[in-house]
Parts: C-alpha cells; structure tokens; sequence
C-alpha cells in the first residue's frame, strides 16, 4: 500500500502551533481549522474587530507578456481592458462544456502583467491548464509566498499604522506596499464580506509581516472554520462544494460576474470556453439555481442532504451548511430546480431520512462591508 504524501506545511505553520491550531489536511497543506477560543468566538471577532487568515495554500500565479491579455480571455468571460494597473475583479476559469474549473480573482500589475489567486487544491490543475492554452507568455507558480488576509471593521486601521498606502485603497484595488522593511502587494478583498486585505508576501518576509500584524490587539489567528460560517453568511461560494466540473456560472448565480462586452451582442461576445453554453443560459436561464436557506431548529443540515417539495420529490441537493453565529440559527446554500427558486419558498431538507424545513432566503444572509469609497 502506497503511502499518503506528507500534508504541506506554510510560512506560518509554526505560528499556528504556538496559538494553539487544531491542524487538519486542507488542500494538501496542515492548516488550522480552529484555536483554543472557538469557532464561534473566532467569527465573531472578525464581525467585530479583525481577524488574520492563513490563506497561503492558496496559488499565486504571474501571468506575463504581449499576449497574456488576449489569451486570458479566451479562457475567462471577463474583459480585461476593463482592468487598470492595481486593479482586481473575480472570474473563473470556464471549460469546454460550460462549467467551472476553478473561480479566481485576476489583477492587473502592469499593462502586460497580471497575478492570478487560485483556489489551493486546483492551483496545479490550473497551471497545468494555462500551460495548455497560453502559448508565448510567461507563467510563473510562486512558490514558498505566504497570503495573510486581515478581516473586519478593524482591519483598515491596522493595516494603514503598517501600510499608510493601504488606507487610499478602495474595494478591489490593489497597491506595493513595504511593512517592517518587507515588500508586498496589498489587495483591499477578501473573503468574509467584511471589509479587509490579502497581503502577498516574500518566503524570506512572512515572519517580520505576521509579527507585526499579530502584535496589534485587535488581531488573533482565525482558522478554517470560521472562514467557513463567514463566507456561507456571506453568500460566497466555496469550489468543491458550490461550484465544481458540473456547475455553470448562470446556475451558480454568478453571471454579474460575466462582461457585458463578453456576452450575446458585446463587442468582444463569446470566444472562451463552453461560451456556446453559458450566454444563452443568461438569457433563457438555467434549470437549477443556487440559493440560499435559513434552517428550522437550531441543528445544521450539512452538505449532501437531499431537498424535496411538499411531495416528497427531489428537486435539489445541499451544497455547504453549518450554524450561524451571527444569526444565531443553522443557514445552508445549495441548488434546487429554477421553477422553487423564490424568496419564502419552504422546502425540505432529509436528514437521516426525515425532513427538515428550510426556507429560501436573499443572499448576503449578513449584508456585506465592502469599503468602496
């Protein structure tokens, strides 16, 4: 029998130990699901005040040269010229049938230069695949960075005692910035709808970087698992679980995403991967949509759990759900059939083969705090 490959371990492996981590396999690295204090305290004091993510298995890729921006967006439905230096949008990368390989948010660097942020699991893939597709450009895997994201209301105040430069930045901007003496590239984004930072670092950087940010009193370690209840509160899919090889953009709710200039009639209309499929799916619409639901009771229904209307018919599958600290109840996203997907719908979620309520609720369940100037 084969052994299993030694789970990765990131910059910041070390920190996680000393604050206590719970460490599991996550994306093929040791990362901390959860600290001493608790999920739920944890995501309360990214709601609160500031949170630090270790976010560093996820992947960085350089895209460079004259062609990267033509070729890019044969693989992305985004128009890039709608980019200037330093700014950043989310997309994904499409496959020939009209599904998703991977979500990612792609910024521009410099006029022929843009940095792409891959889900850790995928990044290999990825690569992989803008090796196939991208001839003539540079692409470069950076390995060994750390990512650290600062999360909350906090969180601007902090990072501009570090980074003054920081705080001129709106939502989905980007800037180079020095902390400590350590060079970095700063994104105003994240992934709790709180307001908040990823901060790209040098491998020989990440100890000065982290130091300095776990030295403000407003900053403690979250782990995996509050990273989970925040982004499902703020309606964010997670790949694996809400998008995957069998999901379009359209189903995912995901076309705002989607250029205007790339979609049926634009000046730039089609010309990426599974285009024929996808467009007329935002114009007819898609047989499955997902949504969001809030839970009777006070137990989470957990991923998998089978959806079925008053009949007892199936009419979709739960994709992410957990307990809601915020809202103090159980919330989930999943995907049911376009004709139930209303506001108040009730439908039914079979747990261990009984039924559970749930009720079709607007996404964000937690409004967003995006600073967008």
């Amino acid at each position: 029998m084969s052994k299993q490959p030694a789970a990765l371990k990131t910059p910041f492996y070390n920190y996680h130990l000393k604050a206590g981590g719970k460490m599991v396999d996550f994306a093929g690295y040791s990362m901390p699901v959860q600290y001493p204090q608790g999920i739920i305290d944890e995501h309360l004091q990214v709601r609160s005040q500031a949170g630090l993510f270790d976010v560093s298995h996820m992947g960085q890729i350089v895209v460079k040269g004259s062609t990267a921006q033509t070729n890019l967006e044969k693989l992305m439905p985004i128009d890039l010229d709608d980019l200037s230096v330093n700014q950043l949008a989310y997309t994904f990368l499409t496959t020939e049938n009209g599904t998703i390989l991977d979500d990612l948010i792609v910024t521009r660097l410099e006029h022929d230069t843009f940095s792409l942020v891959v889900n850790g699991a995928c990044k290999h893939q990825d690569f992989a695949h803008l090796q196939a597709h991208l001839p003539d450009v540079e692409l470069t895997l950076l390995e060994g960075y750390g990512l650290l994201a600062v999360q909350g209301p906090k969180a601007a105040e902090v990072l501009a005692n570090l980074a003054p430069t920081s705080n001129s930045l709106r939502f989905m901007q980007g800037t180079e910035a020095v902390i400590g003496g350590a060079n970095c590239y700063i994104t105003r984004s994240g992934y709790t709808g709180e307001d908040g930072f990823e901060i790209s670092i040098k491998p020989n950087d990440c100890q000065t970087v982290a130091e300095l940010l776990l030295s403000n009193q407003w900053v403690q370690w979250i782990g995996l698992g509050a990273r989970d209840t925040l982004r499902m509160e703020a309606g964010l899919c997670l790949y694996g679980h809400d998008l995957d090889l069998q999901t379009s953009p359209v189903e995912a709710g995901l076309s705002w995403s989607i250029s205007k200039t790339r979609r049926i009639g634009g000046t730039k209309e089609g010309g990426f991967l599974g285009a024929e499929i996808i467009l007329p799916q935002i114009v007819d619409g898609a047989s499955k949509k997902r949504v969001a639901f809030v839970v009777d009771g006070r137990a989470p229904v957990r991923e998998g759990a089978e959806i079925v209307d008053a009949s007892g018919n199936y009419v979709g599958t739960i994709t992410s759900g957990g307990f809601s600290p915020s809202l103090q109840q159980p919330i989930a996203m999943g995907y049911i059939s376009s004709q139930f997907a209303q506001n108040g719908q009730a439908l039914n979620a079979l747990v261990r083969g009984k039924p559970r309520t749930i009720t079709i609720t607007s996404m964000p369940l937690v409004p967003h705090r995006y600073y967008r100037g």
